[in-house]
């Protein structure tokens, strides 16, 4: 089968499309047909071995996918031959076959295409534990999104609004910010043109924000802490800027809010049952129409240096997806 193959660390160029085995499915094991595979920003790190994971060479790229199974190992009965499912894997979907534990796949509708199935559960796990496990959202309260039109940020963007929020989108050009207001985003506030610290204190007026929800980091950080109403919420989800910000805790203290971590991976491996009941509202919700699930663009398997430095440059607006 052919597979993108990281055999050291370095930059999308250095990847290779290479044949390998077609992997077996042993005891409690399924291997499935690789329909769609999603990027995400954090396959740009950890191809370049600045991610807090460093699988062992050669390993592939993309985190998530969604296919056919292929075949069971001894002992399934979670599925059979034939069934649509997706999952999320850590690193290895960039390829045509890939083989896991039966018990982490999910089901998926017929009504569910694989592109947008594969794409779901980084981007909307991530956010809704984030939005609902973290940060307590609660209707009516003022959601203030970074990076508002890549991934995270559009399924922020539309899980906020089903939550009852009043949403704040924040990004880097006009056209961005016309594409969260498309997908719900109440105010929007361009952060290349305008100071976010003076947009974000217009906007939340003298009550200030409740929840800012931060992929970016750098530069945006502190402005956005400042902008906190009293018992805010500020979610530190990633750092996509490049820059891991420092933040001065007196902000924390002067405003009594909280700095939340969202590291959605550990929750999962700690909460497993869990992951698999928020999945179960994703997929339904996206199956019904409620969630996009936005694909930007798809590429073929040997395209993705192309689809990576896409992300990179962040040229991006939704989600990414290789077929193999």
């Amino acid at each position: 089968m052919k597979a993108i193959l990281c055999t050291h660390f370095g930059t999308p160029d250095d990847l290779e499309l290479a044949e390998i085995p077609q992997p077996h499915a042993g005891p409690g094991a399924a291997v499935v047909r690789v329909k769609a595979a999603a990027l995400n920003f954090f396959d740009t790190l950890i191809i370049a071995g600045k991610y807090q994971f460093k699988p062992p060479f050669p390993f592939s790229p993309a985190a998530e996918f969604a296919g056919v199974v292929e075949s069971v190992g001894a002992g399934v009965t979670e599925v059979a031959p034939g069934d649509r499912v997706m999952s999320h894997v850590g690193w290895g979907a960039a390829r045509e076959f890939v083989v896991l534990e039966a018990s982490k796949l999910v089901k998926i509708p017929d009504n569910l295409d694989y592109d947008r199935a594969a794409g779901l559960t980084v981007i909307y796990a991530t956010t809704l534990y984030a939005l609902r496990e973290r940060a307590q959202l609660k209707p009516g309260e003022t959601l203030c999104v970074l990076g508002a039109s890549g991934g995270t940020g559009l399924a922020t963007i539309e899980l906020g609004k089903m939550m009852g929020a009043r949403v704040i989108a924040c990004a880097s050009s006009d056209e961005k910010l016309a594409f969260a207001r498309d997908h719900g985003a109440d105010e929007t506030v361009n952060y290349a043109t305008e100071n976010l610290r003076n947009a974000l204190k217009r906007l939340g007026g003298e009550h200030g924000i409740d929840v800012v929800y931060d992929p970016v980091g750098g530069p945006y950080a502190e402005p956005a802490v400042r902008s906190l109403a009293w018992l805010g919420r500020y979610l530190v989800v990633g750092f996509a800027a490049g820059e891991i910000p420092k933040l001065p805790l007196n902000l924390v203290l002067l405003k009594g809010c909280d700095i939340r971590g969202v590291f959605w991976g550990g929750w999962l491996m700690r909460e497993p049952q869990a992951q698999r009941a928020l999945m179960t509202d994703i997929v339904r919700w996206c199956a019904e129409g409620k969630l996009s699930a936005h694909v930007h663009a798809t590429y073929p398997l040997a395209e993705t240096a192309a689809a990576l430095k896409a992300i990179a440059d962040r040229k991006v607006m939704g989600k990414i997806v290789l077929r193999p």
